[in-house]
C-alpha cells in the first residue's frame, strides 16, 4: 500500500511541476538561479537537486557489497521559508533512506515556491539511481519520459509485492466479533463464569460474541487443557486444529467439514432404522480487527423418529414440497420415506467502535436466560436479519430486525410465499451487582398496501405499539415484555419472563378469565456446580401462556415464521416443568432433560372447528367463548419428554462429538381425533455431529 502511495504521489508532483510555467506560479529558486528567466527557473531547479545529490550522496557500503542496482524515490517539499524537508523514502535498504535523508538535510536555503505573489509549499518526487549517475545531464523532458516508464515498471510489480507472508496461527476467533455458536450444552461451559456476582454482563441476548465472553472465560486456555498430544498432520487436524487455518498481517480464516451422520431406531415406527445425513462446509474468518464474517452451508438427508416426521409434515408449506424440518426448513422428499433439507447460514459482524457491534446475516436469535423463550426463540428456521448491539455504563440495548415467511396455501401471492417483517428491541439494565432488568418490544407487520419494509420501525428506540396504532387497525402485531434476573450467590440465580400480548384492564379487573388476557409468563433457576460437583449445572424451568397469545385476527399477523413459533414451540394454550442436568468432564459431556406439561389443541372434526388458542396461526376471532378462558382449554393433552444423551468431543476447535442418546415422549390426549392421538415413542440414536445449533424434538 505504501509503494501505491508513493507512486501516485510521484505522478502527482511530476505532473504538477512540469506547469510551473504559469505567470502566476515560481517553483523554489536556488540563489544562482536568481537571473534565470522565468520559464527556465524550473529546470535550473532540478539541475541545482540533481548536482548536490550527485556530490554529496555516498552510496552505503551494504549496497556496494550486494552489487544494488535500483533506486530511491524520495518525496519532498520546500516549505515557505525555503527550508528543503523529506516527506518520505522508499527504499530496499535502510542505509538508503537514512543517507538519502542526510544529503537532503545539507541542502542550502533557497527562496521558496510563490502563487500570485505569495510564499507557498512545493512538493516534488524524484528518483535517485543506484549506482549513483550524474542526473544533471539528463533533460528534464528525459526524465519525464523515464519516469513515466518506472511508473509503469513499478505497476507491473504490484501484485509480487502484495506481502504474502503468514504468521503461525493463533485463533484470533476468541477474541473476534464472531459469534459463538449457541447450543444450550456448550454455553452451560461458560455460563457460570458471566453470571458471577459483581459482573457487568447481560447474558439474555444470544448468540454472545467471543470478545465479549473472553473477558471472563479463557477460550484458550481451557482449549489447551483439552489437547490431545499428537505429531502427526492427520492427528493433529482431528483432534486439535481446523482443518484449514491461516493467518496473514492482518487477515485470518478457518475452513472445517461439517457433519450431522446419525442412525438409530423408532421402536414405534414401522420402518427400520431413523438416519440423519448431513455434510457440508464451514468458512470463519477476520479483516483487520473490527470486520469478520461466517458461512456455512449444509446438505441433508433424513428420516427421524415417526412423531418428528409426523410434525415435520403438519408444517407444510404450499406447493410440492411434503414438510418443513422443524429449525432448519422446507424439506424435498428423498427416496420413498425420507426428506432432503438443505441449510445455509452467514452472517457479516462489524464493530466499529468498542461500545457497538452490527450484523447482518441468515441465521436465528434468542432471547432469554431460559432453555425456552417467550420473547424470541431458535426452534423456527433461519431468516434474514440485521441486528445492533449496543453497550454503555450498566446498559445493553439490542435491536433486531428481521425477513420472515408465511409458506401456508391460503395466504400465498401469486403462487409465492408471503412475505413479512418483524421488529424487536431488547434492553437489558444491570440495576446492582445482582439484579438485572430486561424491557422488551415487538412488532410484526406485512406488506399490506405496497408497505414493504416500513421505516418508522428503523427508529433503534421509539415505541413500536405506537406507530401500530398510527398506521391503522391490523397494520401490525406488537407483544411487550419484561425480564428479571437475580443472583443468589455465584453459583445459583432465578430468572423470569413476562410476555403481555394484549391488555385490557376491565377484563382484568372482571375475574371472569377474558380471552382478552393474553400472556404467559415464565420462572426459572440455576444452580451451578451443584452439591459441589465441578461442571454439573442443573435448572428447573416453568412456562405457562395463556390462550390466544401470539395470535391474531388477521392471520397472517401471527408470531410465526415457515409455520413454527418465533417464541415457544408449543405455540401458546400451555404450562410446562422444565428440569434439566449438565455435566462436562475434560472432553466428555452428559445432558439430561425431563418435560412435561398440559395443553390444550383444536378438536377440528367437523362438528367443533373452533379455536381453542393453542394454534397461534388461527383468527382468535374463531373461539367458541369470550370467558372462562382457561390455559389447556380444548383438548387437554398432556405430554411427557425424556432425553439423555451422552459424548466425547473429538475436536473443540470445530466442535466436532461423538454421542449417543435415548429419548421417551408420550402423548396423551384425553380425546383421539385424526389430527391428535395418543403416541408412545422410545427412541435410540447414535452419531457423530459438528456441533452448530440446538436441535428441539421435545414439541
Amino acid at each position: 500500500m505504501k509503494r501505491l502511495i508513493v507512486l501516485l504521489l510521484l505522478l502527482v508532483q511530476y505532473t504538477t511541476s512540469s506547469q510551473t510555467s504559469s505567470f502566476n506560479e515560481k517553483p523554489p529558486v536556488f540563489s544562482d538561479c536568481e537571473n534565470t528567466a522565468i520559464d527556465s527557473l524550473q529546470k535550473c531547479f532540478d539541475k541545482n537537486v540533481f548536482k548536490r545529490i550527485y556530490e554529496n550522496f555516498k552510496v552505503p557500503q551494504k549496497a556496494l557489497d550486494e552489487s544494488y542496482k535500483g533506486e530511491v524515490v524520495v518525496l519532498f517539499e520546500v516549505d515557505t521559508a525555503g527550508i528543503f524537508r523529506v516527506i518520505y523514502v522508499d527504499a530496499i535498504y535502510n542505509e538508503l533512506k537514512e543517507e538519502t535523508k542526510r544529503v537532503f538535510s545539507i541542502f542550502p536555503k533557497v527562496k521558496p515556491a510563490t502563487y500570485n505573489g505569495r510564499s507557498t509549499y512545493k512538493q516534488y518526487s524524484m528518483p535517485i539511481k543506484i549506482p549513483l549517475v550524474n542526473q544533471e545531464a539528463v533533460s528534464q523532458d528525459l526524465v519525464k519520459e523515464n519516469e513515466i516508464s518506472k511508473l509503469e515498471q513499478k505497476a507491473k510489480q504490484e501484485f509480487d509485492s502484495v506481502n504474502t507472508t503468514l504468521v503461525p496461527f493463533d485463533n484470533k476467533r476468541y477474541s473476534s466479533q464472531l459469534n459463538i455458536p449457541f447450543t444450550h450444552g456448550d454455553y452451560a461451559r461458560f455460563d457460570r463464569n458471566i453470571n458471577l456476582i459483581g459482573t457487568n454482563t447481560h447474558t439474555a441476548s444470544k448468540p454472545f460474541v467471543y470478545e465479549d465472553v473472553s473477558k471472563y472465560y479463557d477460550f484458550k486456555a481451557e482449549k489447551e487443557k483439552l489437547k490431545r498430544e499428537t505429531n502427526t498432520w492427520a492427528g493433529k487436524k482431528l483432534w486439535n486444529e481446523h482443518l484449514v487455518q491461516l493467518q496473514g498481517k492482518d487477515y485470518w480464516f478457518t475452513i472445517d467439514p461439517i457433519f450431522d451422520l446419525q442412525v438409530g431406531k423408532d421402536t414405534e415406527a414401522e420402518f427400520n432404522s431413523t438416519y440423519n445425513n448431513t455434510r457440508g462446509f464451514l468458512v470463519q474468518g477476520g479483516l483487520g480487527k473490527n470486520f469478520n464474517f461466517y458461512t456455512s452451508v449444509f446438505e441433508s438427508q433424513g428420516r427421524f423418529a415417526q412423531y418428528v416426521n409426523q410434525y415435520a409434515e403438519s408444517l407444510k408449506a404450499f406447493g410440492p414440497d411434503p414438510a418443513i424440518i422443524p429449525g432448519r426448513g422446507i424439506a424435498k422428499r428423498f427416496k420413498s420415506d425420507s426428506y432432503d433439507y438443505p441449510v445455509a447460514e452467514a452472517y457479516l459482524s462489524y464493530s466499529p467502535a468498542k461500545f457497538i457491534n452490527i450484523q447482518f446475516g441468515h441465521g436465528k436469535n434468542f432471547i432469554g436466560d431460559g432453555y425456552r423463550s417467550l420473547f424470541l426463540s431458535d426452534v423456527s428456521s433461519p431468516r434474514p436479519f440485521l441486528k445492533l448491539n449496543t453497550k454503555f455504563w450498566k446498559i445493553k440495548y439490542t435491536n433486531t430486525w428481521m425477513w420472515l415467511r408465511d409458506v401456508r396455501p391460503e395466504v400465498t401471492e401469486d403462487g409465492a410465499f408471503l412475505t413479512k417483517y418483524m421488529a424487536n428491541h431488547y434492553l437489558s439494565w444491570n440495576v446492582s451487582k445482582r439484579l438485572n432488568l430486561g424491557f422488551f418490544e415487538s412488532v410484526l407487520w406485512t406488506n399490506s398496501n405496497e408497505r414493504g419494509f416500513d421505516i418508522n420501525y428503523l427508529n433503534p428506540v421509539i415505541f413500536y405499539r405506537a406507530i401500530e396504532f398510527e398506521t391503522g387497525q391490523g397494520a401490525g402485531n406488537a407483544i411487550l415484555g419484561a425480564s428479571a434476573k437475580y443472583k443468589f450467590k455465584d453459583n445459583i440465580y432465578a430468572y423470569s419472563q413476562f410476555i403481555l400480548d394484549e391488555f385490557s384492564l376491565n377484563d382484568i379487573k372482571g375475574g371472569e378469565k377474558s380471552w382478552k388476557n393474553k400472556y404467559g409468563y415464565q420462572l426459572g433457576v440455576k444452580y451451578y456446580n451443584a452439591f459441589k460437583v465441578n461442571n454439573l449445572l442443573l435448572q428447573l424451568e416453568y412456562n405457562r401462556v395463556r390462550p390466544y397469545t401470539y395470535s391474531h385476527n388477521t392471520i397472517v399477523l401471527n408470531y410465526a415464521h415457515n409455520n413454527q413459533s418465533m417464541a415457544h414451540l408449543w405455540g401458546a394454550n400451555f404450562s410446562e416443568v422444565v428440569l434439566i442436568g449438565r455435566y462436562h468432564y475434560n472432553r466428555w459431556f452428559a445432558d439430561a432433560r425431563i418435560i412435561f406439561g398440559t395443553r390444550g389443541l383444536d378438536f377440528n372434526n367437523g362438528t367443533d372447528n373452533f379455536s381453542y388458542g393453542g394454534d397461534i396461526y388461527r383468527n382468535y376471532n374463531e373461539r367458541p367463548f369470550d370467558t372462562g378462558v382457561e390455559v389447556a382449554q380444548g383438548i387437554k393433552t398432556n405430554t411427557f419428554y425424556g432425553n439423555l444423551q451422552a459424548g466425547y468431543l473429538i475436536n473443540p476447535a470445530s466442535n466436532l462429538k461423538i454421542f449417543t442418546d435415548i429419548t421417551f415422549r408420550n402423548f396423551n390426549p384425553d380425546v383421539t381425533s385424526a389430527s391428535t392421538f395418543k403416541s408412545d415413542t422410545l427412541w435410540f440414536n447414535f452419531g457423530i455431529r459438528t456441533d452448530l445449533f440446538n436441535w428441539y424434538f421435545d414439541f
